[in-house]
């Protein structure tokens, strides 16, 4: 490997670092602030609320065969964040859920 490619990964490999470790360093003894806390109570419900939106955009109106997985998989990610309030859960079995639905 030539040092140019080398000297590249290794550069983005500590800018993606110093990008994570970024707010630890900033909020690391401090009080967070309350719009910050405020973002974090409701981020999770939005980001979920987009990707639903997100991926029943293609849906038509008329019944099709997708339109069941489409439906189960929704009320999977609805019940599963009202049940455990866990974003990582909801996706993990929604998208379980409308794998199994579709090779039905």
């Amino acid at each position: 490997m030539n040092s140019y490619v080398l000297s590249a990964i290794i550069l983005s490999a500590l800018i993606t670092f110093l990008l994570r470790a970024f707010p630890f360093l900033l909020f690391k003894e401090k009080e967070l602030p309350k719009w910050l806390e405020k973002l974090e109570k409701h981020l999770p419900m939005t980001i979920m609320a987009v990707l639903i939106v997100y991926c029943l955009k293609d849906l038509k109106t008329q019944l099709t065969t997708l339109f069941i997985p489409y439906l189960l998989a929704c009320l999977t990610v609805v019940f599963t964040y009202k049940w455990k309030k866990n974003t990582f859960l909801s996706i993990i079995l929604s998208t379980l859920v409308y794998m199994i639905f579709i090779r039905l």
